[in-house]
Protein backbone atom coordinates (compact mmCIF):
# COMPACT_ATOMS: atom_id res chain seq x y z
CA UNK A 1 0.00 0.00 0.00
CA UNK A 2 1.22 3.51 -0.81
CA UNK A 3 0.33 6.81 0.76
CA UNK A 4 1.13 10.35 -0.38
CA UNK A 5 -0.42 12.68 2.22
CA UNK A 6 0.84 15.99 3.61
CA UNK A 7 -0.49 18.21 6.40
CA UNK A 8 1.08 21.60 7.04
CA UNK A 9 0.00 24.39 9.35
CA UNK A 10 1.78 27.65 8.73
CA UNK A 11 1.65 31.25 7.61
CA UNK A 12 1.04 32.49 4.07
CA UNK A 13 4.13 34.33 2.79
CA UNK A 14 2.35 36.57 0.22
CA UNK A 15 -1.21 37.35 -0.89
CA UNK A 16 -2.29 34.61 -3.35
CA UNK A 17 -3.22 35.72 -6.88
CA UNK A 18 -5.95 33.88 -8.78
CA UNK A 19 -5.06 32.80 -12.33
CA UNK A 20 -6.82 30.77 -15.00
CA UNK A 21 -5.48 28.06 -17.29
CA UNK A 22 -6.19 28.27 -21.04
CA UNK A 23 -9.07 25.83 -20.44
CA UNK A 24 -10.61 28.17 -17.82
CA UNK A 25 -9.65 26.23 -14.67
CA UNK A 26 -8.91 28.50 -11.68
CA UNK A 27 -5.53 28.03 -9.97
CA UNK A 28 -3.61 29.71 -7.16
CA UNK A 29 0.06 29.22 -6.24
CA UNK A 30 1.40 30.47 -2.93
CA UNK A 31 3.96 29.65 -0.31
CA UNK A 32 3.46 28.66 3.33
CA UNK A 33 6.16 29.07 5.97
CA UNK A 34 6.42 26.61 8.85
CA UNK A 35 8.90 26.78 11.68
CA UNK A 36 10.48 24.34 14.10
CA UNK A 37 11.95 25.25 17.46
CA UNK A 38 14.29 23.02 19.46
CA UNK A 39 17.18 23.11 21.91
CA UNK A 40 20.58 21.86 20.75
CA UNK A 41 22.95 19.74 22.87
CA UNK A 42 24.25 22.80 24.69
CA UNK A 43 20.70 23.93 25.53
CA UNK A 44 20.71 26.84 23.08
CA UNK A 45 17.31 27.54 21.54
CA UNK A 46 17.33 27.04 17.76
CA UNK A 47 14.72 27.84 15.14
CA UNK A 48 14.40 26.75 11.51
CA UNK A 49 11.89 27.87 8.89
CA UNK A 50 10.77 25.85 5.87
CA UNK A 51 8.92 27.27 2.88
CA UNK A 52 6.40 25.06 1.08
CA UNK A 53 4.96 25.71 -2.38
CA UNK A 54 1.21 25.06 -2.53
CA UNK A 55 -1.06 24.73 -5.58
CA UNK A 56 -4.83 25.04 -5.19
CA UNK A 57 -7.29 24.28 -8.01
CA UNK A 58 -10.94 25.04 -8.80
CA UNK A 59 -13.38 26.52 -6.29
CA UNK A 60 -10.83 26.23 -3.46
CA UNK A 61 -8.48 28.42 -5.51
CA UNK A 62 -11.14 31.14 -5.58
CA UNK A 63 -11.62 30.83 -1.81
CA UNK A 64 -7.85 30.95 -1.21
CA UNK A 65 -7.40 34.06 -3.35
CA UNK A 66 -10.27 35.80 -1.63
CA UNK A 67 -9.59 34.99 2.03
CA UNK A 68 -5.90 34.15 2.42
CA UNK A 69 -3.66 37.10 3.16
CA UNK A 70 0.04 37.45 3.84
CA UNK A 71 0.76 36.32 7.40
CA UNK A 72 -2.56 34.47 7.73
CA UNK A 73 -2.64 31.04 9.30
CA UNK A 74 -3.72 28.15 7.05
CA UNK A 75 -3.92 24.37 7.35
CA UNK A 76 -3.26 22.57 4.08
CA UNK A 77 -3.98 18.90 3.46
CA UNK A 78 -2.77 17.51 0.18
CA UNK A 79 -0.26 15.41 -1.69
CA UNK A 80 3.30 15.96 -2.86
CA UNK A 81 3.89 16.34 -6.59
CA UNK A 82 7.14 16.92 -8.45
CA UNK A 83 7.04 18.74 -11.79
CA UNK A 84 9.76 19.27 -14.35
CA UNK A 85 9.89 21.96 -17.02
CA UNK A 86 12.31 23.85 -19.22
CA UNK A 87 13.05 27.47 -18.32
CA UNK A 88 13.65 30.33 -20.79
CA UNK A 89 17.34 29.47 -21.12
CA UNK A 90 16.58 25.82 -21.96
CA UNK A 91 17.65 24.48 -18.56
CA UNK A 92 15.63 21.60 -17.11
CA UNK A 93 14.07 22.66 -13.82
CA UNK A 94 12.31 20.63 -11.13
CA UNK A 95 10.08 21.59 -8.22
CA UNK A 96 8.16 19.72 -5.56
CA UNK A 97 4.91 21.26 -4.40
CA UNK A 98 1.87 20.41 -2.32
CA UNK A 99 -1.30 19.97 -4.35
CA UNK A 100 -4.05 21.08 -1.98
CA UNK A 101 -6.97 18.71 -1.46
CA UNK A 102 -8.43 20.43 1.63
CA UNK A 103 -7.78 23.81 3.18
CA UNK A 104 -8.81 25.32 6.50
CA UNK A 105 -8.43 29.02 7.07
CA UNK A 106 -7.05 30.27 10.36
CA UNK A 107 -8.68 32.93 12.55
CA UNK A 108 -9.15 36.39 11.10
CA UNK A 109 -6.88 39.12 12.37
CA UNK A 110 -8.25 42.15 14.20
CA UNK A 111 -7.62 44.40 11.20
CA UNK A 112 -9.45 42.21 8.69
CA UNK A 113 -12.25 44.71 8.20
CA UNK A 114 -15.01 42.38 9.42
CA UNK A 115 -17.77 44.32 11.10
CA UNK A 116 -18.87 43.22 14.53
CA UNK A 117 -22.41 41.90 14.04
CA UNK A 118 -24.51 40.16 16.68
CA UNK A 119 -23.79 36.78 15.07
CA UNK A 120 -20.03 37.40 15.15
CA UNK A 121 -20.04 38.95 18.64
CA UNK A 122 -18.53 36.58 21.19
CA UNK A 123 -21.22 37.50 23.73
CA UNK A 124 -24.18 36.70 21.49
CA UNK A 125 -25.13 33.16 20.50
CA UNK A 126 -25.30 32.58 16.76
CA UNK A 127 -27.85 30.27 15.13
CA UNK A 128 -25.14 27.61 14.86
CA UNK A 129 -24.34 27.88 18.58
CA UNK A 130 -27.99 27.40 19.60
CA UNK A 131 -27.91 23.81 18.30
CA UNK A 132 -24.89 22.87 20.41
CA UNK A 133 -25.96 21.16 23.62
CA UNK A 134 -24.28 22.17 26.86
CA UNK A 135 -23.39 19.90 29.73
CA UNK A 136 -23.27 21.59 33.10
CA UNK A 137 -21.24 19.83 35.73
CA UNK A 138 -21.44 21.07 39.28
CA UNK A 139 -21.86 19.81 42.80
CA UNK A 140 -25.58 19.26 42.29
CA UNK A 141 -25.29 17.37 38.98
CA UNK A 142 -25.33 13.61 38.69
CA UNK A 143 -22.36 11.72 37.33
CA UNK A 144 -21.93 12.25 33.61
CA UNK A 145 -22.27 9.01 31.69
CA UNK A 146 -20.56 8.38 28.38
CA UNK A 147 -23.90 7.76 26.61
CA UNK A 148 -25.08 11.26 27.69
CA UNK A 149 -22.31 13.01 25.77
CA UNK A 150 -23.40 14.46 22.42
CA UNK A 151 -20.17 13.44 20.65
Amino acid sequence: MNLNKVFILGRVTADPVLKSTPTGMQVVNFSVATNRVWNDKSGTRKEDTEFHSVVVWGRQAEVASRFLKKGGLVLIEGRLQTRTWEDKTGQKRKTTEIVCENMQLGPKSAGSGVKNTPSSDMGAASEKDKDVPTIEIGEESEDVREEDLPF
